[in-house]
């Protein structure tokens, strides 16, 4: 099963269209191009590129969910 996860956008690469996205501690590049994303922006990431914007409390809420189910 694959779920999208939230990340905060740390920088851009314009020039190869991907952003460098922070999960929580582990760093990702993902391909932009479905969203409008600027660097602090918070994003909805799946199979490696960016749905979307999310709001802080989206995103704060889907982090909370996700230590939990860390923690089972």
């Amino acid at each position: 099963m694959c779920v999208a996860n939230t990340g905060k956008i740390l920088s851009i690469d314009s020039e190869k269209n991907t952003a460098s996205v922070d999960f929580r501690g582990s760093r990702v590049n993902a391909r932009m191009g479905l969203a409008d994303v600027k660097v602090g922006d918070r994003v909805l990431v799946h199979a490696g590129c960016i749905l979307q914007k999310v709001s802080d409390e989206q995103y704060e809420e889907w982090t909370a969910l996700a230590k939990e189910l860390e923690a089972d």
